[in-house]
């Protein structure tokens, strides 16, 4: 039985994940160095007898930290879809109606039994997007234990749930 990797649809949802994953990476990166280079500015305008920078310090807090937290959204999203690519490489498609029992409490009645899953984004466009999808038919595959990726023809995008 071929895997989901091999469908077309599968591996641009999947590079378009991925690409999104390396936004995150190289928007934490910018923040860091705006952060260094504001820190550095700061620090010469006030050694310099210059004027003072009102609140510098506080934005180069908010940049560091905000840095950080993309770095780490970032790293986990390429990791998460590493993990994906792997496991789809060799997990099938297994195809079923959705239907939606709560914000992000699914339900997918397939040929197999049904599988029931939560949604594991927080963000509204993801889970307002998979509530689109409400007795439509989609696509699921297990890609760990407990884990599962969902997608639609024409969804352009993989979402990741869990078991409940």
């Amino acid at each position: 039985m071929p895997g989901a990797l091999d469908d077309p649809q599968t591996r641009t949802a999947l590079a378009a994940t991925r690409a999104g994953a390396l936004r995150w990476l190289a928007g934490g990166a910018v923040a860091l160095v705006l952060a260094v280079l504001l820190a550095v500015a700061t620090v010469q305008a006030a050694s310099g007898g210059g004027t003072r920078l009102p609140f510098a310090g506080l934005v180069v807090v908010a940049l560091v930290l905000g840095g950080v937290a993309a770095l780490v959204a970032g790293a986990g999203s390429l990791v998460r879809v590493t993990r994906w690519t792997r496991a789809l490489a060799t997990a099938p498609w297994r195809t079923g109606t959705l239907r939606i029992a709560g914000p992000a409490t699914l339900r997918v009645a397939t040929l197999e039994g049904d599988v029931d899953l939560r949604l594991q984004s927080t963000t509204i466009w993801r889970t307002r997007a998979v509530q689109a999808l409400d007795e439509r038919e989609v696509q699921v595959a297990e890609v760990g234990r407990g884990r599962w990726v969902l997608t639609a023809d024409g969804a352009g995008t993989l979402y990741g749930a869990r078991r409940p």
